[in-house]
């Protein structure tokens, strides 16, 4: 049977941006601390887990369902960022210079890894705009290879509905991850967008 410990190190090297080295370093780190910091990091992730869901409407992840943007009637309306990630909304908001709805993909397309458009919420984007109320879709997905494939790949199936379809600025650096950008940075990038 496996170390223990060596278990440990392997399940959180499968953490995104956990290496070889941190993870090791996580692992001692965590069965070094008394047991009651122990129990309650576990309480709170299976809380966290537990209390959270996808959004109905978004699908972003949300103790509601609808969630606070799809409820809130302060935001524009007619306006849906598409992002791939919920961390994605994360980072927008913080940058405070939009306001309007989103749409997460939950992925981008990557016919590599065997990702097509029934993988991500492609579909229901396209039924969130039948209703003609939307007048701009802004495409905020990463700036690296499937990101843009992703983007342009909505960008022509919006064409022909007439909406306003908009790619966000560059200044994101490409080939990274929109929830590691600064707040300057992305929400540039959001005030700055362009047609596509």
């Amino acid at each position: 049977m496996a170390n223990v410990l060596e278990q440990l190190v392997e399940e959180l090297r499968r953490l995104p941006g956990v290496g070889a080295k941190s993870a090791r370093r996580l692992a001692y780190h965590l069965v070094e601390l008394p047991q009651d910091e122990v129990d309650r990091l576990v309480h709170t992730i299976e809380a966290a887990k537990t209390a959270t869901k996808r959004c109905s409407i978004c699908f972003n992840l949300s103790p509601e369902d609808p969630c606070k943007y799809c409820r809130d009637t302060e935001r524009d309306h007619s306006t849906i960022c598409v992002v791939e990630s919920s961390r994605d909304v994360v980072a927008i908001e913080r940058s405070g210079n939009y306001k309007g709805l989103y749409h997460v993909l939950e992925g981008a397309l990557s016919p590599l890894e065997g990702i097509g458009a029934n993988d991500i919420r492609i579909k229901e984007l396209l039924e969130r705009l039948r209703d003609g109320k939307v007048q701009e879709v802004i495409l905020a997905t990463d700036p690296d290879v499937e990101g843009e494939a992703t983007a342009l790949y909505i960008a022509r199936l919006l064409q022909p509905m007439g909406i306003k379809v908009t790619r966000i600025a560059r200044g994101v650096p490409v080939g990274g991850d929109i929830e590691y950008a600064d707040e300057l940075t992305l929400g540039g990038a959001v005030v700055n967008r362009r047609e596509m």
